[in-house]
């Protein structure tokens, strides 16, 4: 890791107190609220505190009783459970489907402490399996070993900070975020060394993902079809959205052969 760049992970920032409400609605830096259920893989990835659940990151319904997320947002040990079909947290639509998670599966080369090594990376074994309808659907996975090119239309969508600091909301958020190939994201004035192949850099410019939206998907458009090519790992800690600092996911196509080694 750069000795004077820190790097911040996205999951919600994890407080003691009950207020934790302070950072449950915390969404994508600019884009904009997305069309309620417009992304039926999207999920959020909730923890258990005080008799009560709390938003922290996103996630990927993949199959129908298994959820792709990153492994910083679930390598503490806790009780989760996901929510799909969900849009605002803040109110029920009676689209949602509440399942508990029964089992994790980190990557094993995931170190908390190097995050810049990628591998960010988590399944999550779901208790049940999903019911799937107009609202909630299977997230797309990309080929093993599938790079796409610089520039390729992508989305981000989380509930994670509108800004660095800044304003709250309840309701899913979506923001183009066109991918940035790996020779310039790792060029020395864009992340230099900190990004390694595994990983798809995204932005760059005013609109990035935030705390909250961690493990969420990167949904680039491939052939006329959304796929998820990325789960939302890391920015850098001068703000989420610092220019020549896209967004940094763990890039699903290098993982696929680790995926399908779990899910059987």
């Amino acid at each position: 890791m750069l000795r004077f760049l820190v790097l911040t992970s996205l999951a919600a920032l994890v407080l003691a107190e009950p207020r934790y409400l302070m950072d449950i609605d915390q969404r994508v830096v600019g884009g904009e609220v997305a069309a309620p259920n417009s992304w039926p893989w999207q999920i959020s990835l909730q923890y258990l505190s005080g008799g009560s659940y709390y938003h922290t990151c996103g996630g990927t319904l993949i199959q129908r009783g298994w959820v792709m997320t990153a492994a910083h947002c679930v390598d503490t040990p806790r009780t989760f459970r996901v929510i799909l079909g969900e849009h605002d947290l803040n109110s029920n639509s009676g689209r949602e489907q509440i399942i508990a998670v029964s089992a994790i599966y980190v990557h094993p080369q995931w170190d908390a402490n190097k995050l810049s090594q990628g591998n960010d990376i988590a399944l999550l074994r779901l208790a049940s399996d999903a019911n799937l309808n107009t609202y909630v659907q299977l997230g797309s996975l990309p080929p093993s070993g599938q790079i796409l090119p610089n520039n390729n239309p992508c989305y981000i969508t989380g509930w994670g900070r509108t800004a660095t600091g800044g304003s709250l909301s309840p309701q899913l958020k979506q923001a183009y975020l066109p991918l940035v190939d790996y020779p310039t994201c790792s060029s020395p004035s864009w992340w230099g060394s900190t990004v390694n192949n595994n990983m798809v850099c995204a932005g760059g410019g005013n609109e990035a993902g935030c705390n909250g939206d961690s493990g969420g998907p990167l949904n680039c458009s491939v052939s006329g079809q959304y796929v998820v090519h990325g789960v939302t790992s890391f920015v850098s800690s001068s703000g989420c959205n610092t220019y020549q600092k896209p967004t940094v996911f763990t890039r699903v196509s290098a993982y696929i052969s680790w995926m399908n080694s779990i899910m059987g």
